[in-house]
């Protein structure tokens, strides 16, 4: 009775029916052709996001070092460095983010923000 009972609970329960829905920008195509090529363009695009947020939080520090600067011109030079190099770094970042998603579409995979473009 117990062997039985434990064949029988999943189908009970209808675990193996279970589909939940795929986040947004994560591969669900388990075993398909453009997994891999699906996961990396994920990791690229976490590692774009991750580069973002550190070239606006070094944005806001560089903006309050020199609102703090009080007058000092060292300071206020090493402020201003650090907020036209973060914003140098934005560009990039925005960039080299447009750049791989025209790439991807070009070779006819599925882009970071959307469907695939071409044949599978």
């Amino acid at each position: 009775m117990l062997p039985a009972a434990a064949y029988l609970l999943p189908l009970l329960a209808r675990a193996q029916f279970l589909r939940f829905p795929c986040p947004p920008g994560l591969p669900c195509e388990l075993g398909g052709g453009n997994s891999i090529n699906a996961f990396i363009l994920t990791v690229i695009s976490w590692l774009l996001g991750i580069a973002f947020g550190l070239a606006v939080l070094f944005l806001i520090i560089g903006g309050f070092m020199y609102i703090m600067s009080g007058g000092n011109e060292e300071a206020a030079e090493k402020g201003k460095k650090a907020v036209t190099n973060a914003i140098i770094g934005i560009i990039i970042i925005i960039l080299s983010y447009v750049i791989i998603n025209v790439i991807v579409n070009l070779l006819g995979g599925a882009g970071a923000g959307g469907a695939a473009t071409g044949a599978p």
